[in-house]
Formats: C-alpha cells, sequence, structure tokens
C-alpha cells in the first residue's frame, strides 16, 4: 500500500481571522509567506480580483458534505438522494442572492467565462458589447458581433451604446457590471432600459461585482447573470448562468451527454433525442456538486453583509488606497471615465518607467504582497489607458485590512523611487529574483511554477 507525505510549511497554517470581526473569516488570512532575504511576514493578499480564498464558512460546509459525496438525480442511494438535495437547494439560494425572477433559471458552470460561451450559443441573433470588457465578454460570441468603442466620459458612451442599438437589430449587449482593471461601475440599470427601448436583452458580468456589492436581477431587469463562484469566495471550480428560459430552453445543449436528456433511442444509423429543459439541458455529465454547494454556502454567508459592512469596509480602504497611491508622483492610476464615481475595490496603475512584472515581483519577495501584473484580460482596454503596457492590479476584499493597505503604499513608494533591493532578471517573461531562496514548493509536490498568463474570469 502506498502512501503519500506532505512536507510541512515553514509555519503552522494560521488561523482564519477577518481584520472587521463583522465580516466573515476567510481561509488563510495572516498566511505567513517567506522573502528573499530570508524574513517571514503574513501575506498580504491584494489579488482577490483574480481569485478569491475560500470563505471559512465555505470551507466548513463543503468539508461536512464530503462524507456525503456520491452521484445526483438518479442515485436511489441515501447520500445520493443527499447530495442531489444539496445540489438543488444551491439553485434557490444562488437565485435568491441574485435577486432573480421566480421564472429564471440557474445553470451551473464552471466559471464565467464558460457561462457566456454557453449563453453565446443561445443568442438568436447580433450580440454588442463595449471595448473596455474582459475577454470573455469580448469574444465569446458568435457570427455577428460588433465591439463599441468607449468614449471618455459615462455619458458619451451611453449616447454611443443607444446610437449603436438604433443602427441595426441587436439580440444582446454584454457589460460589466465593474472593471476588473480599474473597479469602475457602470449604471446598469440605465444601460438596460436603453437597451430594452431598443429591443435588445442585456447580460451582466458580475464576475468583479458581486463579490463587493449586492447584485440585482429582477431590480435592474436584466436578462442575463454570470459569475464565478472562485472570486466569490468559494474557490471550488463552480460558476452559474442566471437568466430567462426562453432561449436556453431551445438552445442547442452546451454539451451533449448524459443528464441533458430526456430519453435517446436509435433509429436506423442515427441517434434519436429528446433534450431536456435548461438547466439540465446545459449540465451534461456528472455535476460539480461540491462547486455548487460551495458558491451557494458563500452566497449565504455574505447575504448578510454585501449590503452594509462589506461595502462599507471596503470603501474606507479603497479611499485609503487612492490617497496614498496620489502621494507617489512615479505612480499613474488607471481610469476609464472621467465621470464615474462608484468603484469596487480594485485599481490598476503603472510606476513610472519600471515594468509592471518587476514591481510585482518585487512586491512579493521582498515585502509578501500580493498583486496582479500584465493586462488582465483586457487587451484592448489597456492599450487604451497604458498604450498597450502592462500595469500593476491591485484589488481588495473581506480580509484586507488597513496594514495590508499601508504596507502596498510604502512598498511601491520605496520600489518607485529607490528601485527593487533585490536583482531580478526575467524567466519565459516573467521577473523572478536572482537568488531566490524562497520554497516555492512547500508541499513537495515538485512543482515548478509556471509563467502562465491566464487570468481566470
Amino acid at each position: 500500500m502506498s502512501s503519500t507525505t506532505i512536507a510541512p510549511c515553514a509555519a503552522p497554517a494560521p488561523a482564519a481571522v477577518a481584520p472587521d470581526a463583522t465580516l466573515p473569516a476567510l481561509v488563510g488570512t495572516g498566511l505567513p509567506v517567506p522573502l528573499v532575504d530570508g524574513r517571514t511576514v503574513p501575506y498580504a493578499n491584494l489579488d482577490l480580483a483574480a481569485s478569491a480564498p475560500a470563505l471559512q464558512a465555505v470551507a466548513d460546509h463543503v468539508a461536512e458534505l464530503l462524507p456525503y459525496y456520491s452521484s445526483v438525480h438518479r442515485g436511489a442511494g441515501y447520500a445520493s438522494q443527499v447530495c442531489t438535495s444539496v445540489l438543488e437547494a444551491a439553485r434557490g439560494t444562488v437565485a435568491r442572492f441574485v435577486g432573480a425572477r421566480e421564472s429564471d433559471v440557474v445553470v451551473f458552470t464552471r466559471n464565467t467565462t464558460d457561462a457566456l460561451n454557453l449563453l453565446a450559443g443561445a443568442v438568436p441573433g447580433a450580440t454588442l458589447c463595449l471595448d473596455v470588457e474582459h475577454h470573455a465578454t469580448l469574444l465569446a460570441w458568435r457570427g455577428d458581433h460588433r465591439v463599441l468603442c468607449a468614449a471618455d466620459t459615462l455619458a458619451e458612451t451611453l449616447d454611443g451604446l443607444r446610437t449603436a442599438l438604433a443602427e441595426r437589430p441587436t439580440a444582446l449587449l454584454a457589460i460589466t457590471g465593474a472593471s476588473n482593471v480599474t473597479g469602475e461601475i457602470p449604471p446598469i440599470a440605465e444601460i438596460v432600459a436603453l437597451a430594452h427601448a431598443a429591443g435588445t436583452r442585456v447580460v451582466v458580468d458580475a464576475a468583479q461585482l458581486a463579490p463587493h456589492r449586492r447584485v440585482d436581477v429582477a431590480g435592474w431587469d436584466v436578462d442575463y447573470l454570470v459569475l464565478s463562484g472562485h472570486k466569490l469566495y468559494a474557490p471550488y471550480g463552480a460558476g452559474v448562468l442566471v437568466g430567462r428560459r426562453d432561449w436556453l430552453d431551445v438552445a442547442a445543449p452546451y454539451l451533449a451527454g448524459g443528464g441533458a436528456v430526456r430519453a435517446v433511442g436509435v433509429e436506423g444509423d442515427a441517434a434519436e433525442v429528446s433534450w431536456a429543459p435548461a438547466p439540465h439541458r446545459h449540465e451534461a455529465g456528472t455535476p460539480n456538486v461540491l462547486g455548487a454547494a460551495a458558491l451557494a454556502a458563500a452566497c449565504r454567508a455574505l447575504d448578510p453583509v454585501i449590503d452594509t459592512a462589506a461595502p462599507a469596509h471596503e470603501q474606507a480602504l479603497l479611499e485609503r488606497l487612492t490617497a496614498g497611491l496620489a502621494e507617489i508622483p512615479e505612480v499613474q492610476p488607471l481610469r476609464i471615465w472621467a465621470d464615474t464615481t462608484d468603484r469596487v475595490g480594485v485599481t490598476g496603475f503603472t510606476v513610472a518607467d519600471l515594468p509592471a512584472g518587476l514591481v510585482a515581483a518585487a512586491l512579493s519577495a521582498e515585502h509578501g504582497i500580493g498583486v496582479r501584473d500584465g493586462r488582465f484580460c483586457a487587451h484592448p482596454l489597456l492599450a487604451r489607458l497604458a498604450g498597450g503596457t502592462d500595469a500593476v492590479r491591485v484589488s481588495l476584499g473581506l480580509n484586507t485590512g488597513e496594514s495590508d493597505v499601508d504596507r502596498l503604499v510604502a512598498a511601491v513608494r520605496e520600489i518607485a523611487q529607490q528601485g527593487p533591493a533585490a536583482d531580478y532578471h526575467e524567466v519565459e517573461g516573467r521577473w523572478v529574483p536572482l537568488h531566490d531562496t524562497r520554497d516555492l514548493d512547500p508541499f513537495g509536490l515538485g512543482a515548478t511554477g509556471s509563467a502562465g498568463a491566464g487570468c481566470g474570469h
């Protein structure tokens, strides 16, 4: 009988303690991480816009469910019936959290990108989006798809949308709920109203909005909404598409296979299929029960604070971060529109002539701060805002504290004005310390790391 031994980390795993006791706790808060100079410091995770750690309540719920893990829908055993109940109850929990209409359908997907690609196969006509969008929203659509360049102000951009929708029939307008580069929030209800006036439906990419603010499908009269669990403190591989049933009930199944059918027969040399309606029509194969349960658990944990404590906590930190970065002459913040008044806790910036990847590497290796660098799967937007060069992105969350923001500002000032303290070189497009003594394989799995450029929407 073989066994696998996992090497212990340099320090014991930290307790899950939120900086603000009124907010749900996250797994990994206070994680000790090594620096290139040999010291160990608590990790300042300021990269939550890419992927957020699990809520403690989510991890606990998954651990409770694991002993029951079994097949769903057609399993007669007790564990199967429990898992089926958990999976289907998760649909209702997610629907309530996003303010869905009674008639809306909830389809579980892998993530936001998966959900948008699923919806793309159901759209019976032309589509439109802005050039400020994440690549998932820019690229998912098929056939007649237009990309409208956003103007310098929101007011002008809305006028442009109104004109574009009047020029030719458009089935669906895809918009972001909050920019994954700048955090700016467009006026969703106003955009939906102008789209509906033109006979166009709207899908909102809420991947960046839902972890920070209440989303309201019925209140905004949004037709479809998509989001990712891994950004909503439920990193177990599930996302959702929520919205009107009619397109989804007649569209070709997203995947062909078991679970998506009512009946299958063979007539001559061809299969005869009677497909199930949505959501099961688009959920072929064994579903991600743990992911759906995790996403529902996150919705339950966030629901009491998403209107009050969470946004108040974040906005105070965002103001502190914005003010601190504004005092560093070398830092240039990125903004899409001159007249936006609302943002979630995401901000992108460049630092003088320093490569963004070098800044991010120094923040990690020398200060224990995790940020994102690159073009954030928004290349057209970065081409406009940063001349096509990479930028640094800082994103805040439930476990971010004032000390994390202050550490970041002080570290960026030091790097901008004095340069990195260590020596760095590029390896496969990524900046790494020349003499890196940190153990990047604490579990002894033989991992070597990767220079991948994905952004996990």
